[in-house]
């Protein structure tokens, strides 16, 4: 196995029998972030075998990617990661290297979700304040949408805002733990108080979840995570119900489709956020223990095929993400002596 910067002691990755071969057909690459460790990670496939590249950036968690850029949400920033190599160039054997050139100050707003908009931009999740936001040149951030029972933006986390799905290139739904409008009131509706509603006509299409997140359009259905329950599936947006396709063994947070395959995050119930629920019960029933890492779902079948597990002293994933036409990608973080010598520049 080769592998860069690969990750200290006391936690380690380990990956399924046939994950190794999975990836080498899958024309793209992995990013998942773990704020527990302050980590973002990139899988890809090296000479040798997988490639696991990884840099620390405070409070990692929601991810964005497309092919020439990267975007990460830390505990009070908002970098945009470009990568500055050309098709067929490599840098220290990697086809892609992400430099974070552009970064916003938000403030410690717990932002999760990112979605990037149809001029490339990005909108992202503020949990915290309860609304959708865009980085701005001249605040913290814009606001560009709340939901209609928020009586007023302030910094408490009333409902849990926290997934945020795309579609043409817009902000289309969201995900919250509750109707609530006071500070941290979702943490009483935690079983079945989750909803997903269209932020362009403000109407719920589907409600009774349980803690979901990471809402995500692709092959014409609105994918997401019932977290709470363990469940992965999509809404049936004409009926307003929740299809399972698959039961997850985890707390289930970070989505990410690529072909025929959804990339699940899969976290351990570390505190009385995550435990308590439905997921308990379920994992009991099928003699299981939660797990840490990521799953690999047939979309066809529900067959979870592969998976990449983290053992060790972290226990709860982020997000997931999947860096499309990607072999072998890296990011420079900025503790580097590359990151001062790595300039690019364009015009003269």
């Amino acid at each position: 196995m080769a592998s860069s910067n690969k990750p200290a002691q006391p936690f380690t990755l380990s990956f399924s029998r046939q994950f190794e071969s999975w990836l080498q057909g899958f024309n793209a690459s992995i990013a998942f972030s773990t704020y527990q460790a302050g980590k973002v990670f990139m899988i890809g496939m090296g000479d040798n075998g997988i490639s696991i590249a990884e840099r620390t950036f405070a409070r990692c968690m929601g991810l964005a990617a497309r092919a020439d850029r990267f975007y990460l949400a830390s505990q009070y920033q908002l970098w945009r990661f470009n990568n500055v190599l050309d098709p067929g160039e490599q840098y220290q054997g990697y086809d892609k290297l992400f430099i974070p050139h552009l970064g916003h100050t938000t403030g410690d707003v717990d932002a999760h979700d990112i979605g990037i908009d149809g001029n490339g931009d990005p909108v992202f999740v503020n949990t915290l304040f309860s609304c959708l936001a865009r980085p701005t040149a001249q605040a913290n951030f814009d606001v560009l949408w709340q939901p209609p029972f928020i009586s007023r933006l302030a910094p408490e986390d009333r409902c849990h805002l926290n997934g945020l799905a795309m579609f043409e290139g817009e902000p289309a739904w969201v995900t919250m733990i509750s109707k609530s409008d006071v500070a941290e009131g979702w943490r009483d509706h935690r079983h079945d108080g989750g909803l997903v509603m269209d932020v362009r006509n403000n109407e719920v299409v589907c409600d009774g979840l349980s803690m979901p997140h990471s809402p995500r359009w692709y092959k014409r259905k609105l994918w997401l995570l019932n977290s709470g329950r363990g469940e992965f599936g999509h809404v049936d947006l004409h009926t307003g119900r929740f299809e399972p396709l698959c039961f997850v063994p985890g707390y289930a947070r970070g989505l990410a489709m690529h072909g025929k395959y959804a990339l699940v995050g899969l976290s351990k119930a570390r505190n009385r956020s995550f435990s308590g629920l439905a997921l308990d019960d379920e994992l009991q029933q099928r003699s299981a223990e939660a797990r840490c890492g990521i799953v690999v779902i047939d979309l066809d079948s529900g067959n979870l095929l592969h998976h990449l597990r983290i053992e060790g002293m972290v226990e709860e994933l982020f997000d997931v993400s999947v860096i499309p036409g990607a072999i072998r990608p890296m990011l420079l973080g900025f503790k580097t002596d590359e990151i001062k010598h790595m300039v690019r520049f364009t015009g003269g």
